[in-house]
């Protein structure tokens, strides 16, 4: 199993950048891979399990692992046929704004083919 860890920086305030990662009506907002989830809860929450729907119109089943909203932090899980993959979210204050982190576990390839969307999310998602 491999790690790849992303980071980006930008000037929305953390509030704002963590809130965006707890509302999931929210994610499609900030992330162009992302059409629509298709989950009962609305708010992350510790399992909490849905499908992701991409804008290519695949489905990645997801459960949400852990979830702490005073550290603003959250782990899930995804999974695509054979193909598993753990996310590991962090909002962290930095400077004027917001700095945010996606530590990922899985296949290398399956990480190194989804890290040039995932950046473009993190970079989406800082912005004010």
């Amino acid at each position: 199993m491999a790690r790849l860890t992303l980071r980006a920086s930008g000037a929305a305030c953390p509030e704002t950048a963590w809130e965006r990662y707890a509302s999931v009506d929210q994610w499609a907002s900030w992330s162009p891979q992302i059409k629509a989830v298709h989950s009962v809860g609305r708010r992350l929450r510790p399992g909490m399990s849905g499908t992701v729907e991409s804008v290519a119109g695949v489905r990645v089943a997801f459960v949400v692992e852990a979830v702490d909203d005073d550290r603003r932090t959250w782990t899930w899980r995804v999974r695509l046929g054979r193909i598993q993959v753990q996310l590991h979210h962090e909002v962290r204050p930095q400077g004027d704004g917001a700095t945010t982190s996606l530590t990922m576990y899985g296949p290398r390839l399956a990480l190194l083919a989804y890290a040039p969307l995932a950046r473009l999310a993190l970079h989406r998602l800082v912005q004010p």
